[in-house]
């Protein structure tokens, strides 16, 4: 298994914030909503103000399935709150024209997963239907570990998940990133954030941090930066 392409529950940015970043977010830790500020101020504020965020949201796999072609996304430049509500006013307005342009989006996972199985059979690999359809097989072959975390956390994101927060280190199209999931009362999202590199922080900075939540989470999400507001200004 080829580690180096994705690490979970490993330390990211959250770790210079918090003691303990796992118990941060649990409803009953004191300070909670402060911490939840701070972690979207740290997180999201930064990169929003220097034009450096985009929102991706997904939809699909409903009723178990999880497809990798199901899965149907739709990326939107965020640089401000409002860029934020512009989106939730135009899926609530017009659902099924969201949903039309969606249907015709790339897979986030399709064309990753397909360029994998080809340089497995390049390499004389045999790549079977079963190997194909069943995920937790995907991390045997190069390249199949990294889109096998991603698949996860696209996973949890639209079926929920126990734990409040997880960081995990993956490679990406963008490069290595950390992957910070929030499943809170308030509502679940991801955010894949640059991962730094202490020596060359700079360049690392400069890099897309991307916020991912299913299309259902856009309201509940909206009133949640909403009361984070005063955070966000004179970033």
């Amino acid at each position: 298994m080829h580690y180096s392409e994705a690490k979970e529950h490993t330390p990211g940015r959250l770790h210079t914030l918090f003691a303990d970043p796992y118990c941060a977010f649990k409803n009953d830790t004191d300070e909670r909503q402060l911490h939840i500020r701070v972690m979207l101020h740290t997180l999201l504020a930064l990169p929003m103000h220097h034009a450096r965020a985009t929102l991706r949201v997904i939809h699909g796999w409903e009723n178990g399935g999880f497809e990798p072609s199901d899965l149907k996304h739709k990326d939107f430049p965020l640089a401000s709150l409002d860029d934020f509500h512009r989106v939730v006013n135009e899926v609530s307005s017009n659902p099924q024209e969201h949903e039309t342009s969606l249907s015709a989006s790339t897979s986030l996972l399709s064309a990753p997963l397909a360029s994998v199985f080809a340089s497995a059979e390049a390499d004389g690999i045999i790549v079977s239907d079963k190997l194909r359809s069943t995920p937790a097989r995907w991390p045997a072959l190069k390249g199949g570990l990294a889109i096998y975390t991603l698949f996860k956390m696209y996973h949890r994101l639209v079926y929920g998940e126990d734990d409040n927060y997880r960081c995990s280190q993956c490679e990406t199209p963008d490069g290595l990133r950390e992957l910070h999931e929030f499943h809170l009362e308030e509502g679940e999202f991801a955010l894949l954030v640059p991962h730094i590199v202490p020596h060359n922080a700079k360049t690392q900075t400069a890099a897309p941090t991307i916020l991912v939540m299913h299309a259902s989470q856009l309201g509940p999400i909206g009133q949640l930066l909403k009361r984070s507001l005063p955070l966000f200004q004179d970033t």
